[in-house]
């Protein structure tokens, strides 16, 4: 089922859109109901088809802009997503992985934040997900409502009475259950990349954490999984 685009609202939201699975779902869900502006981060990850991912899928949700946003190669130091020396892991021992990305979501988050004021948006989405999410701490409501918080203690829009929400419609969701929802709202999940060390033409690995999440929500969806995955 497509989104019927002429009944979406001219009223403007900010989408932080990654490019893999769920920010699409997501950017599916605020694209029936408010203009998007679209938001992604080259933050010298370990590969860009994600952020060509990103930019298909705004297009092909008719977001009203797509901006991406370049960080210094400095501020996410440490992780295995962005310094080439430390590998990905292909199992989870438990705890935080090495994948961890350090306070990625606040600085992704802050960025929307400002870009909600500079377009009078007072709606931002996020695809952050507490179940499937891999341990990362800025993955979990009590964060979300954190930064909540701040937004509107921190933002002339909110003291000027215009109050600002933080949407997370998968936080609490499964992966099949975020395929199953993505399915039915027209997203190609072919457009999306997952992989944490993808190829540059968006083939996956088919073992680190992320594939093995999405693998196993679309057996667990009944559907068939478009993603390119190295060896098969």
């Amino acid at each position: 089922m497509m989104i019927d685009q002429s009944k979406r609202s001219n009223k403007p939201a900010v989408v932080l859109l990654s490019g893999g699975l769920d920010s699409a779902t997501v950017l599916a869900i605020a694209s029936k109901q408010y203009e998007c502006y679209t938001l992604s981060f080259d933050y010298h990850q370990r590969h860009r088809s994600e952020l060509k991912a990103a930019d298909a899928l705004s297009i092909l949700f008719k977001a009203r802009q797509h901006s991406v946003i370049t960080l210094d190669n400095a501020i996410f130091a440490g992780s295995a997503l962005t310094d080439d020396s430390i590998d990905v892991p292909l199992d989870h021992p438990g705890g935080i992985p090495v994948t961890y990305v350090p306070a990625r979501n606040t600085v992704f988050l802050s960025h929307a934040l400002a870009l909600a004021e500079v377009i009078g948006a007072a709606d931002i989405f996020i695809g952050v997900n507490a179940v499937d999410y891999s341990g990362y701490p800025d993955c979990r409501q009590e964060y979300i409502d954190a930064f909540s918080v701040m937004a509107n203690l921190a933002t002339k829009t909110a003291i000027d009475g215009n109050h600002l929400t933080i949407h997370t419609p998968l936080i609490d969701m499964t992966k099949a259950e975020i395929v199953k929802m993505g399915d039915s709202l027209g997203v190609d999940y072919s457009k999306t990349v997952s992989c944490y060390q993808a190829d540059e033409n968006g083939m996956a690995c088919g073992q680190c954490d992320s594939c093995r999440f999405r693998k196993a929500g679309f057996d667990e969806a009944g559907l068939s999984d478009p993603t390119l995955y190295a060896g098969s």
